[in-house]
């Protein structure tokens, strides 16, 4: 009996009002008069009352339907006082809700099967269905903690491992939001949760594409990683190159990306180029090149110009490794030039014979190509390939100089760039976690280097027949999954977004699961930003990055939604599968020799 009368008092003080209209998805909740004080008491105890940002339950039969309250306001109501024989006015507050799920039995499920009747009677949320509401994983699930709600500090948030690293995931937030400290800390949850996991480190990879350094500190994420400093500023390699397979280098699409290939007459030599008969094996190399500098000799002149053919030597010296005669020096010691019609004579007094090109060649330079030694690194024979694809079809008139002549220009920077982030090996990481900086990379490799090791890593992936997981983390991704971007042909900017976009809509089956995080989510395809999984949202302030967000993430309730260009520093909205419904969570700092070297610098500790 005392128990019953215990459970009738709480009814009465825990319930706030009825409903009085249903509109889709929102509800408009009459609040009882004495039920408009910021807090109530119960038991002894204080408990917040109902407002902006808090939940109810609507009570309709067994059904417990779960709302977040987005407005409030009032509305007057005229009546007529038979005590006093007059009309007056009444002041009734108004609650404006959003139905976002419901439980079944004493689990919460997110969605709507049933929609509330008018009159329904609404309750405030007790301490323990508070809690549950914010339990999002199973008692005899691993699970890492994030942070705390912003509302109720005490309320501690607890995401399931598997709900949320199998998934993709998008952080988003503008500078100093508190992004970068959010990327790091769900992972160095998880690395530190891996003991747990027996098969952890054989069954998992976990890439980070780092454009400026940040995670490359020897505690940052976790001490057992490769760390990949990649660097182009300097003339020698990188210390730690990153190892790429012969067939990505090879690849047509990729050299075309790399070399910025045009679409009609470019691309289509590259793919002759590197198809054709040069350099098949070691006995046709030397064979290659004689063909060729016979071909050149034969009817360069005549098609190309003596000009040409010099170019051809100076193209063949970068590519040997001793110096070859130079053309000039065999024309001045052994040649002269006819004045009318420029062909050239031996410096032979006993004779006024021309020389035709074939015995120049033959008299004069096959005894030192006979004992060139090239390069044989793989770089440097793609390289060969297309300056002798190149010199043979201008010189029997197949190409147009004018069109491959700049292909070949750009060639020789590419190429001296890409050889020092890269190593050409089979070999595979050694660690299960791997950190690639790029902080020290020029412009150009910082697009090609992350598409060769993204497709290489996915590639690799769908072979493994889903024995293990891929989990690819891109930072600062708007460099590479950018849309809008006009410093790129649209042949490069389609290969480059379908590759991420095949990941990201195909990888799940494979086993590859994607994290990105931006400052500008605007400037992300919309395809990649509507097909993530679980979001962390952080403070956003341009209009073009919130309505980005808005278009694409269909968990965010509307005062949620609005909210985002005031949250804290630290405070994000974390919005998905992980969880049931969208919370507001400030996520801890991690301790600072964990932290990503992201802070922005204080400048009168600086000036001293």
């Amino acid at each position: 009996m005392a128990l019953r009368t215990k459970t009738i008092e709480k009814e009465a003080v825990f319930i706030i009002g009825k409903v009085f209209s249903v509109d889709g998805r929102t509800v408009k909740i009459r609040v009882n008069k004495n039920k408009n004080l910021s807090h109530i008491i119960y038991d002894g105890k204080t408990i917040k009352n109902v407002s902006v940002g808090s939940y109810v339950k609507i009570l309709k039969g067994f059904t417990t339907i779960i709302g977040k309250i987005e407005g409030e306001y009032t509305e007057e109501e005229k009546y007529f006082n038979r005590e006093y024989k007059k009309e007056e006015t009444r002041v009734k507050r108004v609650l404006q809700a959003s139905l976002f799920g419901h439980y079944e039995g004493d689990v919460f499920t997110q969605g709507i099967k049933e929609m509330p009747l008018l009159d329904n009677e609404c309750y405030i949320l007790d301490k323990d269905e508070f809690n549950d509401l914010h339990q999002f994983a199973k008692p005899n699930e691993v699970t890492i903690n994030v942070g705390s709600l912003t509302e109720e500090p005490s309320q501690s948030i607890n995401i399931g491992v598997n709900k949320l690293f199998a998934s993709h995931i998008g952080i988003f937030g503008n500078t100093g939001s508190g992004k970068s400290n959010t990327l790091a800390r769900i992972y160095t949850e998880l690395f530190q949760k891996s003991s747990d996991f027996k098969n952890f480190k054989s069954k998992s990879k976990f890439i980070f594409i780092d454009f400026n350094g940040e995670y490359t500190n020897q505690e940052v994420l976790t001490t057992q990683k490769d760390v990949y400093e990649l660097s182009t500023s300097s003339n020698t390699k990188s210390k730690n190159r990153y190892p790429i397979s012969q067939k990505y280098i090879e690849d047509v699409e990729i050299l075309s990306v790399l070399l910025e290939a045009s679409e009609k007459t470019q691309k289509p030599f590259l793919n002759r180029a590197m198809n054709g008969g040069f350099l098949i094996d070691e006995v046709s190399f030397k064979q290659s090149i004689e063909n060729t500098l016979r071909t050149v000799f034969k009817k360069g002149e005549r098609n190309i110009g003596i000009s040409a053919i010099r170019d051809l030597f100076k193209d063949l010296d970068s590519l040997t490794s001793s110096s070859l005669i130079t053309i000039d020096q065999v024309i001045e010691e052994n040649l002269t030039q006819h004045t009318y019609n420029g062909d050239y004579r031996y410096n032979n007094s006993n004779t006024q014979e021309y020389a035709n090109n074939t015995d120049l060649y033959q008299e004069h330079f096959k005894s030192q190509v006979d004992t060139i030694i090239f390069k044989t690194d793989l770089l440097s024979q793609i390289q060969l390939k297309m300056v002798l694809t190149y010199y043979h079809e201008i010189a029997h008139g197949y190409s147009n100089q004018e069109h491959i002549k700049p292909l070949i220009g750009r060639m020789y920077n590419k190429f001296k760039s890409l050889n020092k982030v890269i190593n050409i090996t089979d070999d595979r990481l050694a660690n299960n976690v791997s950190v690639v900086s790029l902080r020290t990379v020029n412009l150009e490799m910082k697009k090609v280097l992350p598409l060769i090791i993204s497709k290489q890593l996915y590639d690799d992936q769908k072979s493994q027949h889903n024995e293990t997981s891929l989990h690819l983390i891109i930072d600062e991704a708007h460099n590479i999954l950018s849309d809008a971007s006009q410093r790129e042909s649209d042949t490069w900017k389609d290969y480059r977004l379908e590759t991420f976009e095949e990941i990201i809509k195909e990888g799940r089956k494979f086993g590859t699961f994607l994290t990105i995080a931006s400052q500008r989510p605007s400037d992300i395809s919309a395809t990649i930003i509507s097909q993530l999984h679980n979001y962390f949202i952080h403070r956003l302030i341009n209009i073009y990055d919130i309505n980005a967000i808005g278009k694409t993430v269909a968990y965010l309730d509307k005062l949620s939604f609005e909210s985002i260009p005031i949250l804290s520093v630290g405070s994000c909205f974390i919005a998905g599968l992980a969880t049931d419904l969208p919370v507001k969570v400030d996520v801890k700092l991690l301790p600072p020799h964990q932290r990503p070297d992201s802070a922005t610098i204080n400048l009168e500790s600086q000036w001293g």
